[in-house]
């Protein structure tokens, strides 16, 4: 564990039971509502948000790099030619959300990702396109008023769905916008801004 009073925080506790792990105070510090612009990473972080769906997100930080083996990296390419053999091999994976409908889900989006990467050139020019390159920042004062979505996650949610993604309503799209920076949630006091 990371001892929690060095530096003030956003309430971490809002986001797991018990104490919180270690691997969840890394990603609020070093990558949440963080601008993230390399597709490989915006690729990553929309199969793990959307695996995220009905788990806890620290559950989902602790099988990440189980999730990267599993899924080659979170290549686009090499997901989007996944075949049923390899679903049935991750179905195996006990390292990974065994969930049949999130897995043909991550596959559709690498489809669907690699079709935005060919009409924008890169899939961080179509995301980011939404807000015209600006971070979206909520200026919080208490994570408790954070909302669950918002009139940008809709919107992205429904182009994103129109587009043949899946797992992208606009709940997982408000946290994936988190995820990769596009909103900035962090508390006004957090020396994580």
């Amino acid at each position: 564990m990371i001892p929690m009073a060095e530096k003030r925080r956003c309430d971490l506790a809002l986001w797991t039971k018990g104490p919180v792990p270690e691997t969840v105070v890394r990603y609020h510090d070093r990558r949440w509502c963080k601008p993230e612009h390399r597709d490989g990473e915006l690729f990553a972080m929309l199969v793990l948000e959307g695996m995220q769906a009905g788990v806890s997100w620290s559950l989902i930080l602790n099988k990440e790099e189980n999730f990267r083996r599993a899924f080659d990296g979170f290549d686009p390419k090499i997901v989007a030619a996944y075949d049923g053999q390899k679903v049935e091999e991750l179905m195996q994976d006990k390292g990974i959300i065994r969930n049949r409908s999130k897995i043909n889900a991550a596959i559709a989006n690498a489809r669907a990702f690699l079709k935005v990467q060919a009409e924008y050139g890169a899939f961080d020019s179509f995301i980011w396109s939404f807000t015209d390159g600006k971070t979206v920042d909520h200026h919080l004062s208490d994570a408790k008023d954070m909302p669950a979505k918002d009139e940008l996650s809709e919107k992205v949610s429904a182009e994103l769905k129109k587009r043949g993604f899946k797992f992208v309503g606009p709940t997982i799209v408000y946290s994936y916008l988190q995820g990769i920076g596009v909103i900035n949630d962090h508390c006004v006091f957090c020396e994580f801004r």
